[in-house]
C-alpha cells in the first residue's frame, strides 16, 4: 500500500545544507578573486586565505557538497514516492530513477529533471491539468545553471591540472570563479525550488488551500 511521507523535515536540512555551500562557494571565489588581484606583482601564500588554510576549507566544503547531495536525492525519492500516490500514472519512470538517475554518466544531465517535472505536477493541486505558463520556470533555471556550473567547474579543474604558467593559472582561475558565481545562483534557485515543491507537497497531503502556482 502507497502511503504520503512528511519531507518537511528533510527539506529543512537541504536547505541548511545548501546554505552551507553558498557561504563556500563565496568564501573560495574571494579567492580566486584575491589570485586574479595580484596578477605575479605581489608574493602571499596561495595556500592560504587570511588565517583560513584553503587546502582545509576546500576539503570541508566538497565534504559539505557530498554530504549535500545525498540528503537533497534522499529528499528528491521522497518526493517521488508521494507523487506515485497522487498521480502514479504520471510516472513514467520508477521510484530507483529518483536517485539512480544522478549517477548515469550523461543521463543525469536530463533525467533527474524529467522526473522532477513529473513529481511537480502530481504534486500541483490538480495533476492533470496543462502546464500553466512560466510553471517550471523555476526549475528550468535551476537546472540550467547546475548545468553550466557542472561543465564549468570541470573545465577549470582540467585547465588547473595542465597549466605551466602564470596565464594558465589565471585562466584556470577565471574560469574557477565563473563556477562559482553558477554554483551560488543554482544553490539560491534549489533552495527556492525545495521550499517551492516541499510546500506544494504539504498544502496537498494536508488539505490547506492550495498555494499559487
Amino acid at each position: 500500500m502507497l502511503t504520503l511521507r512528511n519531507p518537511v523535515g528533510l527539506s529543512h536540512a537541504v536547505v541548511a545544507l545548501l546554505a552551507g555551500n553558498i557561504f563556500f562557494d563565496v568564501l573560495l571565489g574571494l579567492a580566486d578573486v584575491r589570485d586574479l588581484a595580484a596578477d605575479g606583482t605581489e608574493y602571499f601564500d596561495s595556500t592560504r586565505f587570511g588565517p583560513l588554510d584553503l587546502n582545509l576549507v576546500y576539503s570541508v566544503s566538497f565534504t559539505l557538497y557530498v554530504a549535500t547531495g545525498i540528503v537533497f536525492i534522499v529528499w528528491f525519492h521522497r518526493l517521488r514516492k508521494n507523487a506515485e500516490v497522487w498521480a502514479g500514472d504520471l510516472q513514467t519512470r520508477k521510484p530507483g530513477y529518483a536517485i539512480g538517475g544522478w549517477f548515469i554518466p550523461l543521463g543525469n544531465f536530463w533525467i533527474p529533471r524529467a522526473v522532477a517535472v513529473e513529481i511537480w505536477r502530481a504534486s500541483r493541486w490538480e495533476p492533470y491539468a496543462a502546464d500553466g505558463k512560466r510553471e517550471l520556470t523555476l526549475l528550468n533555471t535551476w537546472w540550467t545553471c547546475w548545468i553550466l556550473g557542472t561543465v564549468v567547474n570541470w573545465t577549470s579543474g582540467q585547465m588547473f591540472k595542465t597549466a605551466e604558467t602564470t596565464g594558465d593559472y589565471d585562466a584556470a582561475s577565471q574560469w574557477s570563479l565563473v563556477g562559482f558565481g553558477l554554483d551560488i545562483v543554482a544553490a539560491v534557485l534549489a533552495i527556492l525550488f525545495v521550499r517551492r515543491l516541499t510546500s506544494m507537497q504539504h498544502t496537498k497531503a494536508t488539505g490547506m488551500i492550495p498555494a499559487a502556482q
